[in-house]
């Protein structure tokens, strides 16, 4: 089984940055591709951000492209996000996800078979 904790949500003005970090246990999470998936008041969950399990290759989505950074630590079985200019737009709670073992990476929400219970993260203008 695994079980993600993130952690480094909370409130910053545009043009700031956060840190988002996730805790994972279990045995095998390092041979998981990881995610970020955010979802804002009123929509439904949006990808952000993927990282495969050597940790070699990160795919974003647009919006996330030039201001988010993706990466992993296997050792310490955490995954990160690093959030700059941020925007309100970037206004939402944040997931850290994982899927079963693979060797590529996931875009997709559906993708994701483990999830943690969110940080929220709010931008203000």
């Amino acid at each position: 089984q695994v079980q993600l904790i993130e952690s480094g949500g909370g409130l910053v003005q545009a043009g700031g940055s956060l840190r988002l970090s996730c805790a994972a246990s279990g045995r095998t999470v390092s041979t998981y591709a990881m995610g970020w998936i955010r979802q804002a008041p009123g929509k439904e969950r949006e990808f952000v951000a993927t990282i495969n399990w050597t940790g070699d290759r990160t795919y974003y989505t647009d919006s996330a492209k030039g201001r988010f950074t993706i990466s992993r630590d296997n050792a310490k079985k955490s995954v990160y996000l690093q959030m700059n200019s941020l925007k309100s737009e970037d206004t939402a709670v944040y997931y850290c996800a994982a899927t079963s073992p693979r060797l590529g990476l996931a875009t997709e929400v559906e993708e994701y078979a483990y999830w943690g219970q969110g940080t929220q993260v709010t931008v203000s203008s």
